[in-house]
């Protein structure tokens, strides 16, 4: 059997294959807080939370109403990307031009809300959520084993960050939205409802976290701290992408994926710990981030 530094192909893709579907999941969740922080200033600590909304919005919608993994996919992100329009509206909304430290106490209160509801109702174990028939199995490559739900995980999440992406960065809509946030009077002037972007801004950041939580459920159990054990690590690769840079926390997710794999493959005591010790090397040499504006 070949090798690569004494570790085996099989084995070294395997982890790799894991680095990039976690890196899948670290994309999408990064890639709605950096639209939060760049477009609005919020450093949104619900953002694990509403990971965790998702993925039982998408159990609620199976055992409740019999609504399938598509459906799923289409009517959770909206139900939470509402709620989320509402937390905007009804709560963020009065902490405007006050320091963003305020938005990230009441977002971290937001979140323990949310999780020690989920957790008194349903305690800590989860709730399992099958996987769809159609995306069942694999494909035999060969050299490894290929699970079809794990490369529509990847697939589906590189296709939703790069639309992302193209609407915020190339699109008549995605130009309103920066001017907005960088000078909202003069935005203003041109007729242009402000405040509504500002709360569509937040859905559609919240409404991606809730993606990745129904992309996760089949994955993993539908659990009440599935967000909490999630969001520190999002939020390092957020600021070593930079942060606010939709690109780079796109690239970073992936890229950070990916090396937590190879750790886990020639140092697994430090697969934990890499991704941390990653960002304090960028804070060091480059404190804006990979991809962030030096002020």
């Amino acid at each position: 059997m070949s090798t690569v530094f004494g570790v085996p192909v099989q084995a070294l893709l395997g982890q790799l294959l894991v680095g990039l579907i976690n890196g899948s999941f670290y994309a999408l969740l990064s890639l709605g807080l950096a639209i939060i922080f760049g477009l609005l200033q919020v450093v949104n600590f619900a953002h694990g939370a509403f990971y965790t909304l998702g993925a039982f919005a998408a159990w609620f919608l199976l055992t409740l109403a019999g609504v399938g993994y598509l459906g799923a996919l289409v009517l959770a992100p909206l139900a939470v990307g509402l709620v989320g329009a509402l937390v905007e509206r009804t709560m963020l909304k009065r902490l405007g031009g006050m320091d963003p430290i305020y938005g990230l106490l009441l977002t971290f209160g937001l979140a323990l809300m949310i999780q020690g509801l989920l957790q008194n109702q349903y305690g800590s174990s989860g709730q399992p959520y099958e996987m769809p028939a159609w995306l069942s199995g694999g494909y035999a490559l060969g050299f490894m084993f290929l699970p079809r739900y794990r490369a529509w995980v990847v697939g589906f999440s590189v296709v939703v960050c790069g639309a992302t992406w193209f609407v915020i960065e190339r699109t008549r809509l995605g130009a309103t939205l920066r001017a907005a946030t960088e000078n909202p009077a003069l935005v203003q002037a041109f007729g242009i409802n402000v405040p509504r972007l500002v709360t569509l801004t937040y859905g559609v950041g919240v409404a991606l976290a809730a993606l990745a939580g129904v992309l996760a459920a089949p994955i993993y159990r539908v659990s009440p701290l599935m967000g909490a054990d999630l969001i520190i690590v999002v939020f390092a690769v957020v600021v070593i992408g930079g942060m606010g840079s939709i690109l780079g926390s796109i690239l970073t997710g992936f890229a950070l994926g990916l090396i937590e794999g190879l750790t886990k493959v020639y140092y697994p005591e430090a697969s934990s710990t890499v991704i941390f010790a990653v960002m304090a090397l960028v804070l060091l040499v480059k404190p804006s981030g990979l991809f962030g504006r030096t002020a």
